[in-house]
């Protein structure tokens, strides 16, 4: 007789459970969330770590609590934190954002964004061996969203991927937003909210349009949701809102109307 598959309790594998079928885990030195979407024959993970070693792990986790491999990874933004993992994860279907059209950012998957990437890395902490090995088998997505693509194979709680909010912290921002059965919603924000520490802005930012990127994932996600930043605790919409004031007085930038 085939034994059952029990899923195992998120927090004895330092995950944190956010609503059935959904949670995340803090991965250490940097503190950048990993997600994890699961239902009855998938699993979606929500960024891959920082390197092959750590992809490799939370792989692993993400199985066990999944009972099965990850069929879909979704990139939020291509820093090397979190996307560094994603070779780990064969089979699954990656998803990443579609640049604008206008926008002029670095070849981020040819050799210059791989070596950028790398330098980057290492610049903060990642010891060279493993960003070089990092850099070197990154795994170009299979599909590009861009607008609003939904996920909803049957038993599964829906989950958006969408670009609408950015570009902000960078010109390639993707959001996940999960709508359990029965509960709030959960907004896998990437770096566009940060709880850990002020919001990082790198050359690949957009300051002018990050607070009204804010205003709009809070429409997207509501008053009730649980919002998951890039690094931090999980916060509220009233944090969302906080931070979206404190970025349009750091960039001297006003909100404009939400589209």
């Amino acid at each position: 007789m085939k034994a059952t598959w029990e899923e195992p309790r998120w927090e004895d594998l330092g995950w944190e459970r956010l609503a059935a079928g959904a949670g995340r885990r803090r991965l250490p030195v940097w503190d950048c969330t990993v997600g994890l979407v699961t239902w009855p024959g998938g699993a979606l993970l929500i960024d891959a770590g920082s390197s092959l070693a750590e992809g490799a792990k939370v792989r692993l986790e993400a199985q066990r609590l999944a009972g099965r491999r990850v069929d879909f990874l979704a990139l939020t933004h291509p820093h090397f934190d979190h996307i560094f993992g994603a070779a780990a994860f064969a089979g699954a279907h990656i998803f990443a954002a579609a640049a604008e059209a206008a926008a002029p950012t670095p070849d981020v998957y040819g050799k210059a964004g791989r070596e950028a990437l790398r330098a980057d890395a290492v610049h903060n902490g990642l010891d060279a061996p493993s960003a070089e090995e990092a850099a070197d088998t990154l795994v170009t997505p299979h599909q590009y969203v861009r607008g609003n693509l939904t996920i909803t194979p049957p038993g599964a709680p829906e989950v958006l991927l969408t670009t609408t909010p950015g570009p902000a912290h960078t010109h390639h921002d993707l959001v996940a937003v999960v709508r359990p059965r029965n509960a709030p919603p959960v907004v896998f924000c990437g770096d566009l909210v940060e709880e850990s520490g002020d919001p990082q802005a790198g050359p690949d930012a957009v300051p002018s349009h990050w607070p009204t990127a804010l205003d709009r994932l809070l429409a997207l996600g509501g008053e009730d949701a649980l919002y998951v930043p890039g690094h931090g605790a999980v916060v509220d919409a009233a944090f969302v809102r906080a931070q979206r004031d404190a970025l349009a007085s750091r960039f001297g930038v006003s909100r404009r109307a939400v589209d």
